[in-house]
C-alpha cells in the first residue's frame, strides 16, 4: 500500500516535496534509518534511480553507514535542468548544511518530538503543530546566516532526520508530517527555489 500524503496542494506539489524530503534524508549516510528509508522509497512516487541505489547497497550484517552514490550522469534525463535533478541538488546542499548545524539541535528537543510522534492519539494537525513548535525553537537558537525560509526548510528536514535517527520506526510518520508541514508553510518558497535554480 502506497504512503499517501494529504495536503490539498496537488499531485505535482506532493511529488516535489516527497522528492525533496526523501533526497535530504538519503544524503544522511551516518544515520540509522536506511532500512526504513529503503522501504519507504518503494511507497513513494520517486524516480527509479533513487530506488536502484538501495538495491546496490552492500551491507556486512550491520546497517551500512555509507551509500554508494553513483554519478547522476547517464541516469537522469538528458535535460540537465530537469526539476528532479534540481530538487535533488537542493536537498543535497541543505543536507550538507544540516550536517554542520546538527550540534545546535538539543537532544532533549529531539527526544520530546519523538515522544510526541509516538503518541498514536495525536492527529496529523497536532503533529504538525508540534513540529512547528520545535522548528521555531531551533530557529531561535540556530546561528546560521541564511535567508529565513531556507533556514526554516533546512531545520524542518534536519529535525525529521534527527527524530528518525533517534527512533527509526517513526520514519514514515515523521516523513508524512514533514512533507505536509512543508506543503502548508514553505511550498511557494520550494517552488521558487527550484525555479531560480533552473534559470
Amino acid at each position: 500500500m502506497a504512503l499517501t500524503v494529504s495536503n490539498g496542494s496537488g499531485l505535482q506539489n506532493e511529488r516535489i516535496t516527497n522528492l525533496l524530503v526523501f533526497s535530504f534524508l538519503k544524503n544522511c549516510p551516518s544515520c540509522h534509518f536506511h532500512e526504513e528509508l529503503a522501504e519507504l522509497s518503494y511507497e513513494l512516487p520517486l524516480p527509479a534511480h533513487l530506488r536502484e541505489e538501495y538495491d546496490e547497497l552492500q551491507t556486512d550484517g550491520n546497517r551500512n553507514s555509507h551509500f554508494h552514490f553513483q554519478s547522476f550522469q547517464g541516469r537522469l534525463e538528458q535535460d540537465s535542468g530537469s526539476q528532479e535533478e534540481v530538487i535533488q541538488s537542493i536537498a543535497e546542499r541543505l543536507a550538507q548544511i544540516g550536517d554542520e548545524m546538527e550540534s545546535q539541535v538539543h537532544p532533549s528537543l529531539v527526544q520530546n518530538l519523538a515522544r510526541q510522534f509516538m503518541d498514536r492519539n495525536l492527529s496529523e494537525e497536532d503533529r504538525r503543530k508540534h513540529l512547528a513548535t520545535a522548528v521555531d525553537r531551533v530557529m531561535q537558537t540556530c546561528l546560521l546566516d541564511m535567508e529565513l525560509e531556507k533556514k526554516k526548510l533546512m531545520l524542518t528536514m534536519l529535525l525529521a532526520k534527527k527524530v528518525a535517527d533517534h527512533m527509526p520506526s517513526l520514519l514514515r510518520d515523521v516523513f508524512r508530517t514533514t512533507v505536509n508541514f512543508i506543503n502548508q508553510n514553505l511550498l511557494t518558497y520550494v517552488r521558487n527555489l527550484a525555479r531560480n535554480e533552473m534559470d
